[in-house]
């Protein structure tokens, strides 16, 4: 089984005993959770497909799929808010990835340390 990337079609450098395991999205995406590997914090979630996985499993950085420049990036690059990876644990059905990270600065692109401490809903209870 040959696995399809969003950006260049058959994964070139993803193990194919994880690539087959995946449960992508129609566009080949899966969801990456990124959370501080000593605290808990939940950081963002960004967008991976095999390529983004492969690197990231491969380069100790995180490394994303942008889905509205249809590019990859990796976290820190230009902010010098890295991400260095501490670990990648798939989720028992395969279609969300969480990637423990020591992080450097702000997780958010608006600068703030995590992108879900800024709107906080309130409880109809």
């Amino acid at each position: 089984m040959t696995s399809t990337t969003a950006a260049q079609g058959p994964t070139a450098g993803l193990a194919p005993a994880i690539a087959d395991r995946l449960k992508r999205s129609a566009d080949g995406l899966i969801p990456a959770i990124a959370q501080q590997y000593d605290t808990g914090e939940v950081l963002m979630l960004g967008w991976m497909d095999d390529e983004a996985l492969h690197r990231t499993l491969t380069t100790g950085r995180c490394t994303y799929w942008s889905r509205s420049r249809q590019e990859y990036w990796v976290k820190g690059d230009t902010s010098g808010h890295v991400q260095h990876v501490k670990s990648v644990a798939l989720d028992c059905d395969a279609d969300t990835v969480l990637v423990q990270v020591d992080q450097e600065g702000a997780a958010c692109h608006t600068g703030a340390r995590t992108c879900f401490d800024a709107d906080v809903l309130p409880l109809g209870r």
